[in-house]
C-alpha cells in the first residue's frame, strides 16, 4: 500500500495549520504581551504563597513564636503600602519595562535568599526574614500599576476589560496552581527548597520578560494594521509617558510645569472619579484579603473541618474566582462591542459581582459544610467577576500621570491588606466567632457598589 500521498497530504495540512497559527500570532502581538504579564504576576503571587506554605516548618526549625511570625507575615503588606507612590514615580520616570524588569529580579533574589537565612543563626533569623520579605513587597509595589500602564498602551478599550481581567485573575490562578506544588516540595525537600525554587523560577521569568516585552512604538513585529487597531480603539501606544512630552518622562515634565509629585497626588485625590474608584478598590481588596488569608482558618476553626480537607476545599473558591475574573472582563468587552457605553460596560459586571460577593454573609445561617463551600465559591466568583478596578484605572488615568495614579489606586488596596487582617482578627477575638467578620466582608462588597455609583461617567481624566 502506498502511504506516501497520505503523508504528503497530512504534512501539507499540518504545515498549513502551523502557518495560520503563526500568521494569527504575528497580527496580534498584544496577546504575547498579556501572556508575559500573566506569567510574571502568577510567579509574584506564588512567591507570596510560599511564605504561608513554609511558615509552619520554618517557625518550628527557627523557633519563631506567633508574634514574630505575625510580624514577618505583615512585612510584605507594609512594604507594599509604603512603596506604592515611589513605585508609581519610578514608572513615570524610568518607564514600565525597566521598572518592571528590575522589580522581577529584585523580588526573585530576595525570595531565594530567604532559604539561606538559617546560615546566619537563630538570633538573626527573624530580622533577616522580615527584611527579605519587605524587599519582596517593595519590589512588587509597582507591578500592578505597570500592568495597567502596559495594558493601556497595548490594548484598545474594547479588549481592555479582558486583558485587565487576565492579569488580575492571577491571584486566584496562583493559589490554585502553586500552593499544592509548594506544599509537596516543602514536605519532600524541606521549607528552604520552596524559596530556592521560586527564586530560580522568578529569575528565569525576569529574563524572558526583559527579552520579549517591548513598547508598541518600538516593537519590530507590530504590524501597521494592529497599531492602527490599538490606536483608533483608544490605546495610548505609550508605556513610558514620553510620547506626549517630546521625549522626556512624564514625571519630569510634570515636575517642571506643575510642581512636586505630591501636588500631582493632591490633584488626583481631589478628582471625584479617581477617588471613588480608589475607595471602591479598598473595599474590594477587603474581600481579597479575607479569601486569601482567612478562609482556611474559618473552615478549620469555625466549621471544624480537618486541615488537609480544608486546604482542598479552599482551592474551590480560588478556581471560581479565577473563572469569574476572566468572565467579568469578557462580558465588559462584549458590552462595549455591542454598543454600550464605557460606563455601562464596566459598571454592570462590578455591580453584579459585588452583589454575589455580599452573599458571603449567608454562611452565618447554614450548617452543612458543603453548602458553606458553595456560598464561598459563589461569593469568590462574584468578587472575581466584579474586580475590574485595574481596567477602569486604565480607562480613566490621566496620560501624564498614569503610573502615579495607578500607584495611588493600589495604595488604597494595599492599606486594606494591613487593615483587614487586624480588623477580622479583632472581630473574631471579641465575638468568639466569624459571624461579625463575614458581615464586615459582605458590607464592604456593598460599599464598593456605592463608591462606583457615586463616580458618574467613566472617562479618561484630563492631564493633572
Amino acid at each position: 500500500m502506498d502511504i506516501e500521498p497520505t503523508r504528503r497530504i497530512q504534512g501539507s495540512a499540518g504545515t498549513s495549520l502551523l502557518a495560520k497559527v503563526r500568521e494569527y500570532a504575528a497580527q496580534r502581538i498584544r496577546y504575547e504581551v498579556i501572556g508575559l504579564i500573566f506569567i510574571v504576576m502568577t510567579i509574584n503571587l506564588a512567591d507570596r504563597a510560599a511564605m504561608s506554605v513554609a511558615g509552619t516548618p520554618m517557625s518550628a526549625e527557627l523557633h519563631l513564636n506567633h508574634i514574630q511570625l505575625g510580624w514577618i507575615f505583615s512585612s510584605f503588606a507594609w512594604a507594599y503600602t509604603l512603596c506604592q507612590l515611589a513605585g508609581g514615580w519610578a514608572l513615570d520616570r524610568f518607564g514600565a519595562k525597566r521598572t518592571y524588569t528590575g522589580a522581577i529580579f529584585l523580588w526573585s533574589l530576595a525570595t531565594a535568599c530567604v532559604g539561606l537565612v538559617p546560615l546566619f543563626g537563630q538570633q538573626a533569623a527573624p530580622a533577616l526574614i522580615f527584611a527579605l520579605i519587605f524587599l519582596v513587597g517593595m519590589a512588587a509595589a509597582p507591578c500592578y500599576p505597570a500592568n495597567a500602564k502596559i495594558v493601556a498602551a497595548w490594548f484598545p478599550a474594547i479588549e481592555r476589560g479582558t486583558a485587565s481581567a487576565i492579569f488580575n485573575a492571577t491571584q486566584y490562578f496562583a493559589a490554585a496552581a502553586f500552593t499544592p506544588a509548594l506544599a509537596l516540595l516543602a514536605a519532600s525537600l524541606g521549607w528552604r527548597s520552596v524559596f530556592f525554587a521560586m527564586g530560580v523560577i522568578g529569575l528565569a521569568a525576569g529574563a524572558l520578560f526583559a527579552l520579549r516585552l517591548k513598547a508598541p512604538l518600538a516593537h519590530p513585529r507590530l504590524t501597521r494594521a494592529e497599531r492602527e487597531f490599538i490606536e483608533v480603539g483608544g490605546g495610548t501606544l505609550d508605556m513610558d509617558g514620553r510620547r506626549q512630552h517630546g521625549g522626556s518622562s512624564a514625571s519630569s515634565a510634570s515636575s517642571d510645569s506643575r510642581g512636586a509629585v505630591f501636588g500631582q497626588i493632591g490633584r488626583l485625590l481631589r478628582n471625584r472619579v479617581l477617588l471613588g474608584i480608589s475607595l471602591a478598590q479598598y473595599c474590594i481588596s477587603t474581600l481579597s484579603f479575607f479569601f486569601i488569608m482567612w478562609v482556611p482558618v474559618y473552615l478549620v476553626q469555625e466549621r471544624h473541618i480537618p486541615l488537609l480537607r480544608a486546604g482542598i476545599l479552599a482551592s474551590i473558591p480560588a478556581i471560581c474566582g479565577f473563572t469569574g475574573g476572566i468572565l467579568g472582563g469578557m462580558l465588559s468587552d462584549l458590552l462595549l462591542r455591542r454598543g454600550r457605553s464605557l460606563t455601562v460596560a464596566r459598571k454592570v459586571p462590578i455591580y453584579a459581582g459585588m452583589l454575589m460577593a455580599s452573599g458571603i454573609v449567608a454562611c452565618n445561617y447554614v450548617n452543612a459544610d458543603w453548602l458553606v463551600v458553595v456560598i464561598m465559591a459563589i461569593a469568590f466568583f462574584g468578587k472575581g467577576f466584579g474586580a475590574l478596578g485595574w481596567c477602569v484605572i486604565s480607562d480613566t488615568s490621566p496620560v501624564n500621570a498614569a503610573g502615579l495614579n495607578a500607584s495611588v489606586f493600589n495604595t488604597f488596596s494595599s492599606v486594606s491588606g494591613v487593615v483587614t487582617p487586624i480588623a477580622i482578627g479583632f472581630l473574631v477575638h471579641t465575638l468568639h466567632s466569624f459571624s461579625g467578620a463575614l458581615v464586615f466582608v459582605g458590607a464592604h462588597a456593598l460599599l464598593a457598589i456605592v463608591c462606583y455609583a457615586s463616580i458618574g461617567t467613566i472617562r479618561r481624566i484630563d492631564a493633572v
